[in-house]
């Protein structure tokens, strides 16, 4: 997944005219799904029109006023749109990376790439209306710094308060009901299934598909945001793995040995097992390895 779009094959006859820009998410706090970044652009002088098209903020509207309000700005030759769907794997690898990335910065990554990506078409934007991720000043000095010529607002609910903005809403909110709609498990157990409520940590109908869904070797399946603090909680019967590191300890003896890294190193929370239930105490390799005089080759 990632920036998706639906241009016109040239850009359009207004793309020479200042134009103005709206970005919303949608799914920033669901435990389960993509996280959904959409933006909303049209000329400065369709700012008017655009305030009579009875868009608000998404999370106010019922889904098939939603679905209807999206299908009227696809048809608008006015109008102009982007989304950004990020997979919940992508934001999990990047929260528990070595280097992690926050969230708030996957968001104004998210927002800058929405930006180059109209820039890219030809668009003259000249003003950049956002609802705010972290502090708004601070939020509207890098994107600034970023995009010098362009003039940007970033403001707390901006969603309810620009209409080029509750547009975004709705392309970001209606993007993202989709893609879980139309969701893919690539995971093969018999008894998955598909009712998991609103994805959202509190919902109990989400953390009972969380409890049926957990896999005490592979974890959950891909949909599952496993980076969330909500998922902790359901690792305790989870099985501690090791991993071989390239460093090397010295034993009392003088001997030097590979020693193993936990996943606990990385963010992972697993409970702790017994010593005999580990193949691999960490200390030393792995038995199974010991045993056939198998060795790490860092080049072949």
């Amino acid at each position: 997944m990632g920036l998706e779009a639906a241009p016109p094959a040239l850009p359009p006859k207004w793309a020479s005219k200042p134009c103005i820009m709206g970005i919303d998410e949608a799914g920033r706090g669901p435990v389960l799904g993509p996280m959904v970044y959409g933006c909303l652009y049209c000329p400065r002088t369709y700012q008017k029109t655009l305030s009579t098209l009875n868009f608000a903020d998404s999370k106010t509207l019922k889904e098939e006023k939603r679905e209807e309000l999206f299908e009227d700005l696809k048809a608008d030759e006015s109008i102009g749109w982007a989304v950004d769907v990020i997979d919940p794997r992508e934001l999990s690898a990047k929260m528990l990376k070595r280097s992690k990335i926050n969230l708030n910065e996957i968001s104004h990554d998210s927002a800058i790439g929405l930006i180059n990506k109209v820039l890219n078409l030809g668009v003259l934007l000249t003003e950049v209306y956002l609802d705010t991720v972290g502090d708004p000043e601070k939020y509207r000095v890098k994107l600034s710094e970023r995009f010098p010529n362009i003039k940007f607002v970033v403001a707390k609910k901006a969603d309810s308060l620009y209409p080029v903005v509750s547009g975004a809403s709705i392309v970001a909110k209606v993007t993202r009901d989709r893609a879980l709609r139309d969701w893919v498990l690539g995971e093969t157990a018999e008894d998955l299934h598909r009712d998991f409520g609103s994805g959202y940590p509190g919902d109990p109908q989400t953390k009972k598909w969380l409890e049926d869904h957990k896999h005490s070797v592979f974890g959950f399946p891909t949909l599952v945001r496993f980076s969330w603090g909500t998922c902790t909680s359901y690792s305790k019967d989870f099985v501690e793995v090791l991993w071989e590191a390239d460093v090397t300890d010295e034993d009392g003896n003088g001997r030097t040995s590979k020693r193993q890294l936990k996943l606990t190193k990385i963010g992972f929370t697993p409970q702790k097992r017994k010593t005999e239930d580990i193949e691999s105490s960490g200390k030393g390799r792995c038995k199974f390895f010991q045993a056939r005089k198998l060795e790490l080759l860092p080049q072949f």
